[in-house]
């Protein structure tokens, strides 16, 4: 079967491909991610994933980098907590394209990486997946069977650049907060 893969970075394609590919499937990546800030962060997470994909031979399109769109999306859920009603928001907008961009290449179905992270909820992603795609949506728990573990291994042989924080500007803000009050907790 041809699989679509959204890859959110390098680092959760490189299980997720490993495992797709070990069950017979051609994987075609698609790196869709206007959620990234701020744009050197997004050239980092993009060159990683292609760099995991010339590691495991497989073909990765590049969806357009539209922060625009990612804002008009998530307004009003500035100061929703991480893992909350934005992050839902996030997915469903990164899913759809993939589910776009599936169709148009003729993939016979597609899934994400968003999977790999422990600090994802699966459910929620699938289910998210599923109302958009259907049965053309590949549910999976990446992170299963070892996968996130496999991420950190490939991430390091591969020299991989590893984020800290999920991608936009508000976990970011809730990373640096994290850090300050753990200096003060010191």
């Amino acid at each position: 079967m041809k699989i679509l893969l959204h890859i959110c970075c390098g680092v959760c394609a490189a299980p997720a491909v490993e495992w797709l590919m070990a069950d017979g499937h051609v994987v075609r990546g698609f790196f869709y991610n206007p959620n990234i800030h701020p744009a050197d962060e997004y050239e980092k997470r993009l060159l990683a994933a292609k760099k995991a994909a010339g590691e495991l031979g497989f073909r990765m399109d590049e969806g357009v980098y539209d922060r625009e769109t990612w804002f008009k999306a998530v307004n009003g859920t500035e100061r929703a907590v991480e893992g909350g009603e934005r992050c839902g928001i996030c997915f469903k907008l990164r899913l759809e394209k993939a589910f776009e961009h599936m169709k148009k290449n003729m993939c016979d179905a597609f899934t994400t990486t968003l999977s790999v992270s422990p600090h994802k909820d699966v459910t929620e992603i699938n289910a998210i997946g599923r109302s958009i795609g259907g049965e053309k949506f590949i549910s999976a728990d990446f992170k299963r069977k070892g996968g996130f573990e496999r991420a950190g291994v490939l991430a390091k042989e591969w020299g991989l650049y590893r984020q800290n924080y999920c991608g936009c500007i508000y976990s970011l803000e809730e990373s640096f907060r994290k850090k300050e009050s753990e200096k003060k907790d010191k």
